[in-house]
């Protein structure tokens, strides 16, 4: 038998074969349609089209049946319901890397956690020591957060120069972030509980298990359920967005069937004869059937959902929260300096510091471990990169500012974003020159 007839006929998404590379891979080419949305919204925001563009995304958008009414902005919508999506695959590639990926190693994530728990506390702490006594003070839950986007898409821009360690370590302290940053909302930014509405939450919650003991593996009928969730969330009070990070961490994240199982039914495939015909009530065609089933179900469902829906979050949701979220009126007659100052601070200073300060603290408490090719020079300018709050610390800001702050808050997180990007940047690569002239020669 001719050895090319035993493999899959090669389709362009080969390239993206491992999990972890493929997601570099879509979060790398993600910031630059990003950057290129963001660069749109503000420029329709000062330009003569500037009322249409911004009056579009408070078009009201919803069903009303009777006395039940459910209206929302457009903006809304895709703040609170398309970037419940975005949290769930941040919550898949969580498990994923704990339960088969780098974290699995306790003392590997303990410095992704640690890194991520400064990377909060600290910046979160600063703003409100500048902010306090304003009517910003409130706000300090922006400047908790990290755009995982254009991390992975600055780190790309310096290649091969960069250790694989240090991109597993900031995108794992970035996902840390970011669950972070949902708990933050749920809890900080929440409204008045509806202990019903959460009685009814805890129930649909503990169905998925259920549903997964009693197995049932269809993935429309668990986006059933993750609906009804997100419905009983957004009426309990707290953010509905949470449902995507539980709902990502409930998912399993290895196969149904496994390793020796599939290859044992594909062996009963081969072993029948070659055919043209493979139809009817016959032992072949059930043969056939089981693998087709059982070559699906040898991935896991992380896997699988991740396949399914990272390039539709990374492509058309976070292109498309920038597009509502970044268009920012620019007038310096009404910023409010003192909030933009105290977000950019907590961003550029305060996240920096954070991060290495914790992580420091966790390795000399052997608590976590150190990879040999991260340097403290590297993992400066890592934490530094962690100040690149943009799609996060919009998403908070919406939030956590009335109308008269929001584009003062923007303006900082925008000035403080690219400051860190650029700083990160030319750090690491003073960190990396001598590898790069190593190479040269």
């Amino acid at each position: 038998m001719n050895e090319s007839q035993a493999r899959l006929p090669r389709e362009p998404a080969d390239f993206f074969t491992k999990p972890f590379a493929r997601f570099l891979q879509i979060e790398t080419a993600s910031a630059g349609a990003l950057l290129a949305v963001t660069l749109c919204a503000v420029i329709l925001a000062n330009s003569p089209w500037s009322t249409p563009f911004l009056d579009f995304w408070q078009m009201p958008l919803g069903v009303s049946i009777g006395y039940i009414e459910f209206t929302r902005s457009l903006q809304h919508w895709v703040n609170d319901a398309l970037m419940t999506l975005f949290f769930f695959i941040v919550a898949l590639e969580l498990k994923r890397e704990m339960v088969v990926g780098e974290l699995r190693n306790p003392r590997m994530a303990a410095l992704s956690l640690a890194a991520a728990l400064g990377g909060m506390i600290v910046p979160a702490t600063l703003y409100y020591i500048l902010a306090r006594g304003t009517q910003g003070a409130h706000g300090w839950g922006t400047v908790m957060a990290t755009d995982t986007a254009f991390v992975i898409g600055c780190l790309a821009v310096l290649g091969a120069r960069i250790p694989l360690s240090l991109r597993l370590f900031l995108l794992s302290l970035a996902i840390f972030d970011d669950i972070g940053a949902i708990l933050v909302v749920a809890i900080g930014y929440g409204e008045t509980l509806n202990w019903q509405a959460l009685g009814l939450t805890a129930a649909g919650i503990a169905l998925v298990p259920a549903m997964t003991w009693m197995g049932i593996r269809s993935i429309p009928v668990y986006f059933i359920v993750g609906g009804l969730i997100w419905l009983a969330l957004d009426a309990s009070g707290i953010h509905p967005t949470l449902a995507g990070v539980i709902l990502g961490l409930l998912t399993p994240a290895r196969g149904w069937v496994s390793d020796s199982r599939l290859h044992a039914i594909l062996h009963r495939v081969v072993a029948h004869p070659p055919s043209k015909d493979w139809s009817g009530d016959t032992s072949d065609r059930h043969d056939l059937q089981r693998a087709n089933i059982a070559t699906r179900e040898a991935f896991s469902p992380v896997e699988r959902l991740e396949i399914l829906l990272h390039p539709w979050v990374a492509f058309i949701i976070m292109p498309l929260f920038a597009l509502a979220n970044a268009g920012i009126p620019i007038s310096l007659e009404k910023l409010d300096t003192a909030l933009a100052s105290a977000i950019i601070a907590g961003l550029v200073v305060g996240k920096p510091v954070g991060v290495v300060l914790f992580s420091f603290l966790a390795v000399k408490l052997h608590l976590a471990q150190r990879p040999p090719d991260m340097n403290w020079g590297l993992l400066v300018g890592g934490g530094l990169l962690t100040g690149i709050g943009f799609t996060m610390s919009l998403f908070i800001a919406g939030l956590a500012y009335g109308p008269a702050l929001l584009n003062s808050a923007k303006i900082g997180i925008l000035v403080a974003s690219s400051l860190a990007g650029i700083c990160g940047l030319l750090l690491l690569l003073w960190q990396t020159r001598h590898f790069s002239l190593h190479v040269k020669g």
